[in-house]
């Protein structure tokens, strides 16, 4: 089992101007005990630099790096796995890349889906969107909370709710028996990342149904 429930997505974008190393160690601070590093827009080498910058500081909150999509990356700051999706690489072929111990997460969007990802090797899925996020139009209208909780209960591997999750929704996601929620603008976005992160932890806590 996973030893988080709270999975931080990065974009520097939505951090009202401050440095993303700076807003990820207040949510480290605050509990966040996985990170993926998801920047699309970057250089192979700008990637590295802020992925090694990263690990340094998840290292020293016992904490979990995840890099989006680039194994290469991954495998050369010593994170801890990859995020994935249906563009990227076949989970199997990534699990024969990474080996046994390394963690490998996917983008589900339907739970077929994710049930083919979990047969292939994936540790966990990110299901969503569950409500209408900006960051989330390309994959259309939202699942909701009826196809998370189908999503919840056909899996045995964990499954994270993403998309439109903040602390006003949190407890309804966490109530469909998933293990955590997945977010982005939730704790970088907040005026005080660290406090967020209190905050959203306390709420996955108090309404995880899951065993």
């Amino acid at each position: 089992m996973l030893d988080f429930n709270l999975y931080l997505i990065t974009d520097r974008n939505q951090t009202a101007g401050r440095e993303l190393p700076a807003v990820v160690a207040d949510a480290l601070t605050g509990g966040v005990r996985c990170v993926q590093l998801r920047e699309k827009d970057l250089s192979s080498r700008q990637l590295f630099e802020l992925a090694l910058r990263l690990r340094t500081l998840t290292r020293e909150h016992g904490a979990r790096l995840l890099i989006n999509d680039r194994i290469d990356i991954a495998l050369a700051v010593g994170a801890d796995g990859v995020h994935i999706g249906a563009g990227s690489l076949p989970v199997a072929e990534v699990r024969r890349l990474l080996g046994p111990e390394l963690l490998i997460g996917y983008s589900a969007h339907a739970v077929d889906e994710a049930l083919l990802a979990e047969c292939a090797g994936a540790d966990f899925v990110t299901f969503g969107p569950v409500y209408a996020t900006p960051s989330k139009l390309q994959y259309g209208q939202p699942l909701g909370i009826s196809r998370l909780t189908e999503a919840a209960r056909s899996l045995r591997i964990p499954v994270f709710a993403l998309g439109g999750v903040n602390l006003s929704t949190v407890s309804e996601v966490m109530a469909t028996g998933c293990h955590g929620a997945a977010l982005i603008s939730g704790v970088l976005s907040a005026a005080d990342p660290h406090r967020a992160a209190i905050y959203l932890l306390e709420k996955i806590e108090k309404n995880a149904t899951h065993r």
